[in-house]
């Protein structure tokens, strides 16, 4: 028997074999299989909707429309941000473990102190757990639709996310200056103010920014549950089936996707030039605007804050029935299937493009291929979603491909960028000693590049895991569709619970990804 030339051939194509054999379960449970995208009915009828989108939309009344709403949406994202910065910064105070006495001196823990932590701990874990786009859901379904609602749920699970990752940052610092504090009888907010602020303000308002960019992205897609702002816009476009209108609409995503990204961008030269006070000036005038831009809505739309306890209450208790537990449980594996088949289809689908887009078919390819990933990950997941569902239908076969078009968009950039970085001297070698451009790079750069790009793909299916529960609000399947039908029947019971699983899905990934750091590390 004839040895294989390369020594690690059998164990690739051992582990391809696995993989392989591990999704094999997810394409009945998400009815996604190649029979279906090679339909022809399927290709016929999104031949003729995207026909449609040219020419795009142009008129003065709709692009009026879209400006007014374009602004709501930046304003929404602003003023979510500061809710969630309102929220978050006295929770990351209360439960920051850099601040506590007994870890900075040779006290005894107070247990009603750790035990106060513990429960704020764990609202913050609820706050983050619950997507989103459902808080938005919930909030209109309780009190009215606007734009408040989408400003709410942004304050609430982006408050739970700042409050985590601001305690952290805290913890992150040199433990000497709030050490000598506490020992000279310091404080707890003293110590904050002049040992650990200074060195973490900038590391502060760089993640403040960086959750603003993706506060544009998630206010940009509320409206599909009635949250005001550009998505209502293209929710009303999608069911009228005018191309036109989504072919505009889509547009103004993409360059609100590369305003945020320029701001950023921007918001760290600040940070290097001034330490930020330039920052934070901007920051101020910009929340001040956009309340000023929400006020008239939210008073017009009268939104409801008396009927949120009653909405609450409607809740209790969560509906844990056998028959639900079933559902539930069917939902679950139905997310998690979306989410690992989608990921995968986007590796696929990334590493042929990464080649073009690092370069390596000439400049021309490089901006092509460069300018299709921007607008794949561009485009928020849940859009994708709902543009799946008009060309495959309802179910999760629709958010199987919505995952796959935008991570594909986002590991081909990632996976470009390793490759830019790969050491170029192990292909130049094999080049120079007559090997095939082909072979070359399947033994030089490759290997170097595989382990971060399988880290990458496992970090994308760990966000892929979150994402897939709430495509099913627009009709991909999973826990997501199961919510939008319970809330839609006013079965709020059975709601509860699936939002519970929502937040113990979500919570599960963090605590698996956390493990699976500390062992990496």
């Amino acid at each position: 028997m004839l040895k294989p030339r390369d020594p690690a051939a059998r164990a690739r194509l051992g582990w391809l074999l696995l993989t392989l054999a591990l999704l094999l379960p997810t394409l009945p449970l998400t009815q996604f299989t190649l029979g279906t995208l090679l339909n022809g009915d399927t290709w016929l009828g999104l031949a003729r909707f995207a026909a449609g989108f040219l020419p795009p939309a142009h008129d003065g009344d709709f692009l009026r429309e879209v400006a007014k709403e374009t602004a709501t949406t930046l304003a929404v994202a602003s003023a979510g941000l500061l809710l969630a910065m309102l929220l978050g910064a006295p929770l990351a105070f209360a439960t920051s473990r850099a601040l506590d006495d007994h870890q900075l001196t040779a006290a005894r823990p107070s247990r009603a102190a750790l035990a106060a932590q513990s429960l704020l701990r764990g609202l913050m874990v609820w706050l983050r757990g619950v997507p989103d786009i459902v808080w938005a859901l919930l909030f209109v379904r309780a009190a009215g639709l606007g734009s408040l609602p989408a400003v709410l749920a942004l304050g609430l699970a982006y408050g739970g996310m700042l409050g985590k990752v601001y305690a952290e940052i805290l913890e992150s610092q040199p433990r000497a200056p709030a050490q000598a504090l506490a020992a000279a009888g310091a404080s707890r907010w003293q110590r904050l103010c002049w040992a650990l602020w200074p060195q973490a303000l900038p590391e502060l308002i760089s993640y403040s920014v960086y959750r603003w960019e993706c506060a544009i992205r998630a206010s940009a897609v509320m409206g599909f549950v009635g949250a005001g702002g550009i998505g209502q816009l293209l929710d009303s476009s999608l069911k009228m089936l005018n191309g036109g209108e989504v072919a505009t609409l889509l547009l103004v995503f993409l360059l609100l996707v590369g305003l945020s990204e320029g701001v950023s961008r921007w918001s760290r030269r600040a940070l290097e030039r001034d330490g930020g006070g330039r920052l934070l000036l901007a920051g101020g005038a910009l929340a001040a605007f956009s309340l000023l831009w929400l006020w008239p809505d939210w008073r017009a739309n009268g939104f409801d804050w008396r009927g949120l306890p009653r909405f609450a209450m409607e809740f209790l208790p969560p509906d844990f029935s056998a028959a639900a537990l079933r559902q539930l449980g069917q939902g679950v594996v139905e997310t998690l299937a979306m989410s690992a088949l989608g990921t995968v289809l986007a590796a696929l689908l990334a590493m042929p493009l990464a080649l073009p887009a690092a370069g390596r078919l000439g400049a021309a390819a490089k901006r092509a291929t460069r300018l299709l990933l921007n607008a794949l990950r561009g485009i928020p997941d849940l859009l994708w979603a709902a543009l799946a569902v008009l060309a495959l239908g309802l179910g999760p076969a629709a958010g199987v491909l919505a995952l796959a078009l935008h991570t594909a968009g986002v590991l081909g950039r990632l996976f470009a960028e390793t490759l830019e970085n790969a050491p170029p001297q192990a292909e130049q070698a094999l080049l120079h000693a007559g090997a095939g451009r082909v072979a070359a790079f399947c033994y030089g750069p490759l290997p170097v590049v595989a382990s971060q790009w399988l880290a990458y793909t496992l970090y994308r299916w760990e966000n892929n895991i979150r994402i897939a529960t709430v495509l099913g609000i627009v009709g991909a399947g999973g826990l997501g569709q199961q919510l939008y039908l319970a809330l839609s029947l006013f079965q709020q019971q059975a709601a509860a619970a699936v939002i519970l699983a929502m937040v113990a899905l979500s919570w599960g990934v963090e605590q698996l990804s956390r493990a699976l750091r500390r062992r990496m590390g």
